[in-house]
Parts: structure tokens; sequence; C-alpha cells
């Protein structure tokens, strides 16, 4: 088994995991299919390093950037020579609705529905709906034509809670795959049975 954990205390996880398989503990420490480039490899999320080892195992020898739109949104390249380079990190959706109105004083927190969505808000609820969707789906696309402008041969794949969303509204060709983190992890665990 494989445990990608990011709670202070997960010594409990590990001892119940550990009784009835080997366990394999992700962390930069970890044997992994891809050379790491990071300035800072013990920083890189967990979710960031199991995405940079599906990328390598679906799209071999492959410019690939996968975009995980949740909490926050990442992205991430790992280029043809199985190298991770690095990437980006963003707000997310719901964060962006609750920032609004955190720091303001009189905008609402409301909840997100993109079933109703205009983009000429015809109240603040309609109009802070449309500054957060719209904004969200065109900084993605605006960051996918940036990473074009530096790898002309470039995958894209979108994962995470959002895609939905995104995956009808973005112009850039893209891939999209709800189970990525969960191949990603997958791969990592194959890699290091056989190591």
């Amino acid at each position: 088994s494989i445990l990608s954990s990011v709670l202070k205390d997960d010594n409990s996880l590990k001892k119940i995991l550990q009784k009835h398989s080997v366990l394999y503990y992700l962390d930069h420490q970890i044997k992994l299919p891809f050379e790491n480039k990071y300035s800072s490899p013990e920083t890189l999320g967990k979710d960031r390093i199991a995405l940079a080892a599906a990328a390598v195992y679906a799209y071999p020898k492959q410019n690939c950037l996968v975009i995980d739109a949740g909490t926050c949104v990442t992205y991430d390249i790992v280029n043809s020579e199985s190298e991770y380079l690095g990437g980006g990190i963003s707000p997310g959706l719901q964060m962006r609705f609750q920032a609004v109105h955190k720091f303001t004083e009189k905008l609402p927190l409301i909840q997100s529905d993109s079933n109703h969505l205009k983009l000429i808000g015809n109240s603040t609820k309609e109009s802070l709906r449309s500054g957060i969707y719209f904004g969200f789906a065109a900084e993605i696309d605006g960051m996918i034509s940036r990473y074009y402008s530096e790898f002309k041969d470039l995958t894209v794949i979108l994962t995470g809670g959002d895609l939905l969303f995104l995956s009808k509204r973005l112009k850039n060709s893209i891939f999209a795959n709800s189970n990525f983190l969960l191949e990603g992890l997958n791969y990592i665990l194959e890699y290091n049975k056989t190591q």
C-alpha cells in the first residue's frame, strides 16, 4: 500500500497499514519514476508528486502540463526527459469565493453555482459569480498559453474537483482525467515494488 497523508499525526494509520501490507510512504525520499528538479523537494506537495508520476506514466517522453483544479490550482510541468521542473500555485474556485467576502466589508459569501451563470451580472451575486467563474477559466487558459510559449509540444491534462466546470469552458485543447492523481499514486506504488 501507499500512504499519501498530510495529517500532522498519521502514525496510527501507518501502523494499521503496516500490519496488512508492505507500506510505502509518499514523501520527498521515495523513489520516483522521474527526476525531481524542484529546488526544495521536501516542500513539494504529495499531490503534485503523484500528478507528475501520472504524467510520466500516461504520456511518456512528452512535455506535460498537469493542472489540478481543487482547493488550490496547481500547474506542474514534466518535460519529455521525465524531469519534473516545477510550476505554479494559485487560489482555487471556492477559495476565491471566500476571499472576496473575507477581505471586503460588504460583499456577501455566496454559494458557487455555475448552473445559472451570466457573463453580465445584474446583481451583486450574479456579478461575483461572473467575475469569479469567468476569471478562473480565463486565468487557466492564460496560463496554458504561457506554458505553450515555453514548450511547443505540450500535452495538457486537467484534473481536480473543478474539472467538469473547466473542461466545458477552456479554449485550449486539454485531456480531462478525474482519476489522474490516483493513477499517479498507483504508478509510484508499482514503481517502488520493482525497485
